[in-house]
């Protein structure tokens, strides 16, 4: 109840993401109903018909894609502080992004199940005649178990998806601030603050250690009254207890008996300080999170890439001229697009510092920053996109090459596999956005013009564009070429 609440009081731009959802679970559903109804025309062929359902899994996991996509960039699901007191905890507000995730797919399959009995005539009583009515199982019933089950495909994939994707995770544990850290080779642990190499035995590095463990000798007696004697000695107490034992106070030196000023020279972190219960803390705070690197996955995401166009020109060569794509192709593409979503982020992160590189300026340095912010955002939809656009290219190419015709059922799974990536990239563009409002804000308030708003922004499209079509164009004339002949 909950989940239609908070769908009927969407907004505009929300409730047209799950239309965009519900569309593509309707064009997925709808080929998974034409598969099983060719399975159901030609029983003496089940091979041809169990490589029509494989080819369904792209659609299928695009629109999948497009739904995670739709629900992490929903605001009425984003936990927000205080609704955990009226039971709407983030474990809460992941359900109700998965119900209404799968009431959208739903919506589709019911949509899909409507268009595909229009068309065998079971509505209207007269059939459509055409392409796909070798696919309809005319004059045949339909089994009730199969279509539920495909149907319930799409519903339940993207909630599942959504589910593990907006699951509650549990913050990793901080490191205690006053335990003892070390940065030296073989010492146990890596300290906030690593040592240079031969500073542990360098000269004069333990001399403040050693004057520390060895007894002061008493200062001569000063002749003074014993007012002041008596006074010099209270406020000395007092320092002393007030400092933790074996410590010194804040911007003061040491100093050896003779007045000399020691200084250690791996000490680069300041006095601890002790509560009342005795423990040491940093008085600096936790050392800062260093930000995840997303260039670590760009390797894995070439080596990955290279082995699908490697499977691709394999199953190319083992195949007939005449005969479809067979399974070894779709696998090939599927490694291909993996790989590109895995370097997407590394790939956007690049883009981003070489915006920065050579003496740049504010709009390059504002440009470049940006990327390399939302690499983790924009860089997998990127990823994405590329690989459809390859395989775009690459099937324009053979259907020029060989004048073969897709057919109905092929553009309705390339729009839909190409809508739905184009649609998460769109999203994760307005997620990032929003993500960044209150640096945007603050840049206004500084006095930036909007101008070098807009322009931080095209430099971004161009840049990404730049890197990304060239790379698009060779993985597509990579992937045609085993096809072509």
């Amino acid at each position: 109840m909950l989940a239609l609440r908070l769908t009927r009081a969407a907004r505009l731009a929300v409730q047209l993401r799950r239309l965009l959802v519900a569309s593509a679970s309707a064009g997925t559903g709808f080929l998974l109903l034409c598969a099983l109804g060719h399975a159901l025309t030609h029983p003496d062929a089940p091979g041809a018909s169990s490589l029509r359902l494989a080819w369904c899994a792209a659609p299928l996991a695009a629109t999948v894609y497009l739904a995670v996509a739709v629900a992490r960039a929903d605001p009425g699901t984003r936990p927000r502080p205080g609704l955990s007191a009226i039971g709407l905890g983030p474990g809460r507000l992941m359900a109700v992004s998965a119900t209404t995730t799968a009431l959208s797919a739903a919506l589709g399959s019911v949509a899909a199940l409507l268009g595909f009995l229009y068309l065998r005539g079971d509505l209207t009583g007269a059939p459509v005649d055409g392409a796909v009515s070798g696919v309809l199982a005319l004059g045949q019933r339909l089994p009730a178990p199969a279509v539920v089950t495909l149907l319930a495909l799409v519903p339940a994939a993207a909630s599942a998806a959504v589910a593990l994707t907006l699951r509650p995770r549990a913050p990793r544990p901080a490191p205690s601030a006053g335990s003892r850290r070390y940065g030296r080779f073989g010492a146990y642990g890596w300290g906030a603050a690593r040592e240079t190499f031969g500073a542990y035995g360098r000269y004069g590095a333990r001399l403040a250690s050693a004057s520390a463990s060895a007894p002061a000798p008493a200062p001569a007696p000063a002749p003074a009254s014993a007012s002041a004697s008596a006074s010099a000695s209270a406020s000395a107490s007092a320092s002393a207890s007030a400092q933790p034992a074996g410590g010194r106070p804040a911007g003061a030196a040491q100093a050896d008996p003779s007045g000399a000023l020691l200084t250690q020279a791996s000490d680069t972190r300041p006095p601890a300080t002790t509560d009342g219960d005795g423990s040491a803390q940093d008085a600096t705070g936790p050392a800062p999170a260093t930000p995840r690197a997303h260039t670590t996955l760009l390797p894995w995401g070439i080596a990955v890439l290279t082995a699908g166009l490697a499977v691709e020109t394999y199953a190319g060569d083992t195949a007939t001229r005449d005969a479809a794509p067979s399974a070894g192709v779709l696998l090939g593409w599927a490694l291909a697009t993996l790989g590109l979503a895995l370097a997407g982020p590394g790939l956007t992160h690049l883009c981003g510092r070489l915006l920065q590189a050579v003496r740049p300026g504010a709009l390059r340095l504002l440009a470049g920053r940006v990327l390399m912010e939302e690499s983790h955002r924009i860089g997998r939809p990127l990823g994405v996109v590329c690989a459809v656009a390859s395989a775009a290219y690459a099937a324009a190419a053979l259907h020029d090459a060989d004048a073969t015709d897709f057919g109905p059922l092929s553009l309705i799974g390339a729009v839909v596999v190409a809508g739905c990536t184009v649609a998460t990239l769109l999203t994760a563009a307005v997620e990032a956005k929003h993500a960044r409002t209150d640096t945007t804000d603050a840049l206004l308030r500084l006095g930036a013009p909007p101008t070098t708003l807009r322009a931080a922004a095209a430099l971004r499209a161009g840049a990404l564009l730049a890197v990304f079509g060239p790379l698009t164009l060779v993985v597509a004339q990579l992937a045609s070429l085993p096809l072509a002949r």
